[in-house]
């Protein structure tokens, strides 16, 4: 093993648990904001975890883990359709509204972006990286998050920039390696 190299044993649940998180803080994710709208109302949450599931089922899908305490979980739920919105390098300010660490002026959390309404009605922030509008098909509570699975309906892309990622407990975009 090299000189950083470092094995964290696990005694206990509490001990596997924060080896977890801090491994999972030397992972790369890009930055997300998951939107809804509906019965349920406009709701929505910054996340990290989403990943694609399939391009070769019946729509392209994907998923998204969101925390249930979360104040739009209930809304994704309900509306039954979801925006992932994949930010810019220069879009960290949406990110830290939607996860809570500022305030907008009018305590509106959709008041710090421009937004578009999708085919699914969920909104789109009107120049993300990517954004993907979704129909739930599936959601699954594994301890403290729902996975939520969605068949892709539409799909943004931007004619140029790159994503924010987020690693190291910070925000950072990538840099191409020749």
């Amino acid at each position: 093993m090299g000189h950083d190299t470092q094995i964290m044993a696990a005694n206990g649940k509490d001990a596997l648990r924060s080896a977890f998180l801090e491994a999972l803080s030397h992972t790369a994710s890009t930055v997300n904001i998951v939107t809804t709208d509906g019965p349920a109302g406009r709701a929505g949450v910054t996340v990290s975890a989403m990943a694609s599931v399939s391009a070769d089922t019946p729509a392209p899908s994907l998923l998204v883990c969101i925390n249930r305490s979360s104040k739009a979980c209930p809304a994704v739920l309900k509306n039954a359709v979801f925006c992932v919105n994949v930010l810019r390098d220069d879009q960290s300010h949406i990110s830290d509204v939607f996860a809570g660490r500022i305030r907008t002026e009018d305590g509106d959390k959709f008041s710090c972006a421009d937004w578009a309404p999708l085919e699914t009605g969920a909104p789109r922030v009107i120049d993300p990286l990517v954004a993907f509008d979704c129909r739930l098909t599936h959601s699954e509570l594994m301890g403290t998050h729902y996975v939520m699975f969605g068949e892709v309906e539409e799909i943004f892309i931007a004619e140029r920039g790159l994503p924010l990622i987020y690693a190291g407990r910070a925000y950072g975009t990538p840099v191409r390696l020749e």
